[in-house]
């Protein structure tokens, strides 16, 4: 069973989004440059070095700029396969929206539609040696 790992809020703008958040809900944002935007992690639980979460159960998110497809939240599969999950997503109904990507030194995303036309999100942890 693959368990959900993250979640991603699109935003209007960012300073007002990491202020409703850190004063409602108290949480740690860090913003960092991905592509040619920003992406700001919203930390909900304790981190380690390379921003993977400690507790177990936690779970940790991002805000980015809001645009097409994403118009509402995000939630994040961790698999241990991104390439073996897009052809089992298609067969069921799924369509790919967004293929394989890097974020370096960490692992692999991809998102995807569902059945139900919700945008979703596949991650796959980096193998460290």
């Amino acid at each position: 069973m693959n368990k959900v790992c993250h979640f991603e809020i699109p935003i209007e703008d960012r300073d007002r989004a990491k202020t409703f958040y850190a004063e409602v809900f108290g949480w740690r944002t860090e913003d960092m440059p991905f592509q040619d935007d920003v992406y700001t992690f919203a930390i909900t639980t304790p981190v380690d070095d390379e921003f993977m979460y400690m507790e177990k159960g936690g779970i940790n998110g991002g805000m980015f700029k809001r645009e097409a497809p994403f118009q509402g939240p995000v939630v994040t599969m961790e698999v241990d396969s991104i390439d073996n999950h897009i052809p089992k997503i298609e067969a069921a109904g799924g369509k790919l929206l967004v293929p394989k990507g890097e974020v370096p030194e960490m692992g692999w995303y991809a998102y995807f539609r569902d059945t139900e036309g919700n945008v979703m999100g596949l991650w796959e942890n980096m193998k460290k040696a």
